[in-house]
């Protein structure tokens, strides 16, 4: 989905309709904090890991 890898920051759109900031970036994935989620989930801590493959960046720090 996303064309660039997020950095620590970022505001991203899961294609599940998560929307989050960036906490941590893994080689395949990254680390979100849940900011709106439009999906039928609930994720315990407010977090949840995104592969790369199945994201969007929204709003950039950089």
């Amino acid at each position: 989905m996303g064309t660039r890898i997020a950095a620590v920051g970022d505001k991203i759109i899961s294609i599940k309709g998560i929307k989050g900031k960036v906490e941590k970036v893994k080689e395949n994935s990254v680390i979100v904090e849940i900011i709106e989620n439009l999906s039928e989930s609930e994720f315990l801590n407010n977090r949840t890991v995104v592969s790369h493959k199945n994201y969007k960046v929204i709003n950039s720090v950089q």
